[in-house]
Parts: C-alpha cells; structure tokens; sequence
C-alpha cells in the first residue's frame, strides 16, 4: 500500500477486483445501472471455483433468483450447458445388504424438475440416513464450466460498460485517509474508481488496504458461538481437488503410477464422494474433502495441489477397482486449481455468525438484509465442529454491514471472505448466495454513484433493498406469489 498513484491513470466508477460469483453479480449489475466498470481477474478465466475449481454445482437453497436464475436461463439456450438435479444412489440410503455401498452420493438429471424445484434446503430432518425430505426437496443446478464462463462474458459485454481483464492483478493499493484512490496493477497500468469491490475470496485487496481479518475457527467466547471450539482454532474448511471421468467403450481399470499406493494413506479409508451427472453424461467427481484446510495452509498451495492429485489419482483407481460399473470411465480432466472453501475473512462493520443462522428470518432483527440463505453448518467432516452437516429451520439473512470494512469508507467485500464467522461462512459460502452478495454491492455502488454519496456506509438501507427486489432478488421467507410467478413462467 502507498500514497498517491501517478496521475497518467484511467478512471471508473468501480473497480472489482475477482471475477468469480461475488465479483461477476457485483460487475454485472453496477454496470447495468450505469456505472463504468473495471473488472480485474488474476486467471485466465471468469467464474472462479465453479470454473478452474470444477465446482460446476448449484446446490439447493434459498435466494438464487436474481442474477443466478438469468444465468441459468443464458445456459438454457446451449445445448447441453445446464440441467436439474435429483438424488441418485447415496450411501446412506441403500440397504445393508447391498454391498459395496455406494462411494457416495449421486446427482442425476431430472428433466422432470424446474429451477424453482432448486430453491430450498432449510427444514431437513438433522440425520442425514432420512431419505424422503431430501428426494422430495433437494434438487439443485449442474452446468458445464465453459458455457457458464461464456455467459458471463456475454452478459457483463452486453452492458457495454464493464471493462474485462482476465490474467491481471493489482499490485499495489494506494489510499488517502479512509479512501482507496487507485490501484496499481501488475502491467504498470495506474487505474483509480469512486468505488471498489474485493472480490477476491482470500480478500488479498481489502488485506492490502489495511483491513483486520481472521483465519481458522474463532473462540466459542469471542461470538458466543455454542459451536465454536472453547479457544481458537487453526481448523479450516477442506478443500478439493475435482476431477471428471468420460464413458469410455475400453473397459478396465486405468493404470496406477508406481509411486502412488493405492491404498488410502491420509486417512482411514477413502473418503466418499459427489458423482455429478453433467448435461452430457460424464461424471465429475468432488472426494469431500481432498484435504484438511488446514493442511492446505501448512503445505503451501503449490505442493497441496500436487499432493491432491496424488491422491485423486489413488482415490480414482479404488473406485474403478470396487465398483465395476466405473471401469467402462476413463479420466478425461482435473480441476487446474482447488475448491477451495475457507481461507481469511474481513472482520467488518458486523460479523454474520450462528446467532443469526439459529435465529433465522423470524427473529433476525436487521434492517439491511440483503441476501438470504439456508445451507447447512457444513465443515465437512471436521471432528473438532463436530463433523457432518447440520440443517437449519429456517432461511436466515445477511446484512448488508457484512461487506462494509471498518476502515475504509469506498470498498465492499462480496465474496467468502465477507464478514462471516467461520461457522456462519460454512454455510453462507456458496456460489448462489455469493453472486446474491456480489448483485448487492454492485446495485450499492451504483446508488451511491447515481446519489453522489462518496461513503458506501451511507448507502440507505431501504433503497438498496428496495432496488435488489426490484431486480428479483429474493429477501424474505415464504416466497411471495408474485416472485413464484416470475420464477415459474421465466423458466
């Protein structure tokens, strides 16, 4: 961070720095209301995780109306780009007499189901061995990668006001007292904005500009937080490594490298797995986790990634020699990075935590909700969180105060580094809610800069609830008839 950037520099409204879910919602829909974008994106590709981390699943949930549901829609005209899921084969649904049990679960194509069979989670009885809830209401979306990051590029150009660059960072961040004044990026380009958006997920930007952030599990004390360990923890959520297997007309078991064993050695046994069916018929295949956050941290990304492959590589040849079915798949694709789920998170102007997803919608008492959600408390398996899955009532809300950082007056964070704690980011972090995040900090931006409000703190509430509704973002529990509506003929 220094002072001033040199003043041969080109000016936005809005820079958004990250083009995955947060920052693609906070790009599209700034520049849709009239601000002149910059959207800057270290890889070579838009959509994040859902795209080089191979998370190419929308799970179930409330709140994926606005932005989301358009995508959705993009991805409806290609051929075989997106369809609806149900659940196939799960391990903890099949008899005891059927042996081997399913590595996992199962996604499969449902032409039977709509998008709006997509949009609920909340209410599932807590042990996961309960087989009709889930059938009956879990349904969510899969897409291919490359027509989504496709779609995004169209959308975000069709506004004729965002500005792309793929493979570009920021290298440097230059403020004046509570105000960034520009960024210098890693081409030598000097640019500036009114405002700006960290969509980073790791939240390298709002790092930079100064901002406190927290890693790993915070002290049940600090939030009083019930299921919070009794002091700080370095635990992080696990992350990924994704690959995707093609039907193949060869059967067989692929051959294993020397080096690697092929039996489990990080673990126990083999850890299950998400089969999902993509629109065209492979499977991608998601080992929950690949490895402990943790783990991820103290390796160093480089070398975890290395290790993950290992251990697919393993995990893939265990799956074709205890499930014949899988010998006619051969691998045709690994993930270039990780999904990752948890890293650091900005400690903001209020910090979302499990007070707000036990109490819910009924009892939340926030004016400035401006997304809502239902995901489970979801560590994947981590003993010390109490391992597993834990299901909520009800949706719960995120304020808007969750983007605002406490020391700098024109930045939001819109990713999953927001301020969360990390129980509440176990569940708030996926990639529907994060472009709801993402649609939210655009459409402040953009009220801010129709409204000459240099402080995005000042951004009214209601107005920029009022707007997101208007763009059909849903903010409240049951869903009105007039949005079913919408949902239902816009399909």
């Amino acid at each position: 961070m220094s002072g001033q950037p040199n003043p041969e520099k080109t000016s936005y409204d809005l820079i958004v720095v990250g083009a995955g879910s947060g920052g693609f919602g906070a790009a599209l829909a700034a520049a849709r209301q009239g601000c002149r974008v910059l959207l800057v994106e270290k890889s070579g590709s838009l959509g994040g995780n859902a795209v080089r981390g191979g998370v190419n699943v929308w799970e179930p949930g409330v709140g994926g109306t606005g932005i989301p549901f358009e995508l959705y829609k993009r991805l409806k005209g290609r051929e075989n780009a997106v369809a609806i899921y149900s659940f196939g084969r799960h391990v903890a649904w099949e008899s005891p007499e059927i042996q081997p049990h399913f590595p996992g679960g199962e996604l499969v194509v449902d032409p039977e189901k709509s998008y709006l069979d997509t949009l609920r989670r909340f209410g599932a009885p807590p042990d996961f061995g309960e087989e009709h809830f889930r059938r009956k209401y879990w349904h969510g979306v899969l897409f291919e990668p490359d027509p989504y990051a496709a779609e995004m590029e169209s959308m975000l150009r069709e506004t004729g006001r965002c500005t792309v660059r793929t493979g570009t960072a920021f290298s440097e961040v230059h403020r004046d007292g509570r105000l960034i004044t520009g960024l210098t990026l890693d081409n030598g380009e000097q640019v500036t904005a009114h405002y700006y958006v960290d969509a980073t997920a790791h939240i390298v930007f709002a790092r930079a500009a100064g901002e406190a952030s927290s890693l790993g599990r915070e002290s049940r004390s600090l939030y009083g937080e019930t299921g919070a360990p009794p002091e700080p923890s370095p635990q992080l959520n696990g992350a990924s490594l994704i690959f995707r297997v093609s039907g193949s007309k060869k059967l067989g078991v692929e051959p294993l490298p020397d080096d690697i064993p092929s039996h489990c050695w990080w673990q126990r046994e083999f850890p299950a797995a998400v089969f999902a069916q993509s629109p065209a018929g492979d499977y991608t295949i998601n080992p929950l986790p690949t490895m402990a956050g943790l783990e991820v941290e103290e390796r160093g990304y480089p070398a975890a990634y290395r290790e993950c492959l290992r251990r697919t590589q393993a995990l893939w040849h265990h799956i074709q020699v205890t499930y014949p079915e899988f010998q006619n798949f051969r691998k045709v694709w690994v993930a270039p990075a990780l999904g990752v789920r948890e890293g650091p998170r900005m400690v903001g102007r209020y910090v979302l935590t499990e007070h707000d997803l036990d109490a819910g919608l009924s009892y939340q008492n926030h004016n400035d909700l401006i997304a809502i959600s239902d995901h489970a408390k979801d560590t994947h398996g981590d003993s010390e969180a109490g391992g597993g899955a834990k299901e909520l009532n009800e949706p719960y809300g995120i304020p808007y105060r969750c983007l605002l950082p406490r020391n700098t007056d024109n930045l939001l964070v819109a990713c999953r580094g927001a301020s969360f704690s990390s129980i509440a980011a176990s569940s708030c972090r996926l990639s529907r809610t994060m472009m709801q995040l993402g649609q939210a900090a655009g459409t402040a931006a953009a009220i801010a800069s129709s409204e000459k409000i240099s402080s995005l703190v000042d951004v009214p509430p209601e107005s920029l609830r009022q707007s997101l509704i208007e763009q059909r973002v849903e903010l409240s529990w049951p869903r009105s008839p007039e949005l079913n509506e919408c949902l239902r003929n816009g399909e």
